[in-house]
């Protein structure tokens, strides 16, 4: 393959070191143009059946809310585990089961906020008023992303007016230099007209290239990796390749993250889109896939334990009730109990127990007071990846 002229470095100056900014060229990629045919032909179309595949999984369930939840959630831990956020999954929905949790962990806070910041997007997508899929809306979208927590000082919602890096402790030894500041009103104008702009490149493919393309702009101080992440799964969305937000991608850039941080440098050193579509596509149909099976084995595993709590000697209505609950609540408590079924405190304890006893919930706690229970067999299949990591490998794209 002819290698491709993927931009131009311009030279500039700062804190005394010369450095080389990148300015991308626009999209699509040309000379030569991106063609999508026999090995990535095949890539793309495993990709797009295994999203077919997932889009059924979400419709054939009685409660697709349930893997909305979760789906949504495992995302936001995985995509801000990438920049070294140190929660869990187990972390989060601890959290969001306490109610009187108090102030919330930094680390856990940036992954509500990675919650707010996507359902502010998907929701403003979905209204017919709202704001349309452009840089105004991802602004907006960062501005929530970013609001008290680290980087919250970085201009939250506004587009940087300052160079920034990637890697290394200065521009003068980092591992690449995004584009200067007067070149982002061009680039990101350019950048908005090719969501909105028809090609002949497959909607998936240029999924990943809008993907690689803002992470190679750079366009915010802080928080360009999850809203670049973020943006994937919005793209799904907008272009109809899924209804309901159910691919945890960044579960697969986790797990080959060198990888990932190496197809998006060869992209800009030399125009290798095609490694990089490979890539994204693989990824794709992987996840996919994986979700797929997650979905048949959570469906399964609720329906197995419905059936057992109907079953179980001295259950009752609140036990029954309680156990529709667990997939969207996989951590409970009495207090939640006695809210979300609106019952007595000694109905819910009671809810608890039987659960318990039959083995559907497991206390976690050890303690006699404020104590809490897991839906221990649900969170073991939906926790898988989410784990952290005793080291971090590649470079920050925060």
């Amino acid at each position: 393959m002819k290698q491709r002229k993927t931009g131009t470095y311009e030279r500039t100056t700062v804190g005394g070191e010369e450095v080389a900014a990148f300015i991308p060229a626009a999209l699509p990629p040309r000379r030569p143009k991106l063609v999508i045919e026999g090995a990535l032909g095949d890539r793309l179309r495993a990709a797009e059946q295994a999203l077919v595949r997932l889009e059924l999984a979400g419709e054939m369930v009685p409660s697709p809310d349930w893997f909305i939840y979760a789906f949504v959630r495992k995302e936001a831990v995985v995509s801000s585990q990438i920049e070294g956020t140190q929660t869990t999954l187990v972390d989060l929905l601890t959290f969001e089961a306490q109610s009187d949790a108090g102030p919330r962990s930094a680390d856990v806070e940036e992954v509500c906020n990675y919650l707010d910041a996507l359902r502010f997007a998907r929701a403003q997508l979905a209204d017919a008023s709202g704001l349309p899929l452009s840089m105004r809306l991802l602004n907006e979208t960062h501005a929530r992303l970013m609001q008290g927590v680290r980087g919250a000082d970085k201009h939250p919602g506004e587009v940087r007016r300052t160079l920034n890096w990637i890697g290394g402790s200065r521009p003068g030894n980092a591992a690449f230099v995004p584009p200067p500041p007067h070149a982002l009103s061009e680039l990101l104008s350019a950048f908005e007209k090719y969501i909105h702009t028809g090609d002949d490149l497959p909607p998936l493919v240029r999924t990943g290239l809008l993907h690689v393309q803002f992470e190679t702009i750079h366009p915010y101080l802080d928080g360009n990796g999850r809203i670049g992440r973020l943006l994937v799964t919005v793209l799904l969305e907008h272009s109809k390749l899924l209804n309901k937000p159910l691919l945890y991608l960044s579960l697969f850039f986790k797990r080959h993250r060198s990888d990932y941080y190496g197809r998006l440098a060869a992209v800009r050193t030399n125009g290798d889109w095609e490694g990089w579509t490979d890539f994204f596509l693989d990824g794709v149909a992987t996840i996919g896939d994986e979700a797929v099976n997650s979905a048949r084995e959570l469906f399964s595993l609720v329906t197995e334990d419905r059936s057992l709590a109907l079953d179980y000697g001295g259950t009752s209505v609140a036990a029954v009730r309680l156990v529709e609950l667990l997939p969207r609540h996989p951590v409970v408590s009495v207090a939640f109990a006695i809210k979300e079924l609106g019952v007595s405190k000694p109905t819910a304890g009671r809810a608890i127990e039987v659960l318990e006893k039959a083995g559907i919930l497991l206390e976690t706690t050890g303690k006699k007071r404020d104590r809490s229970w897991v839906y221990q067999r649900y969170l073991d299949k939906l926790r898988v990846g989410t784990e952290l990591e005793t080291a971090t490998n590649g470079a920050t794209h925060r």
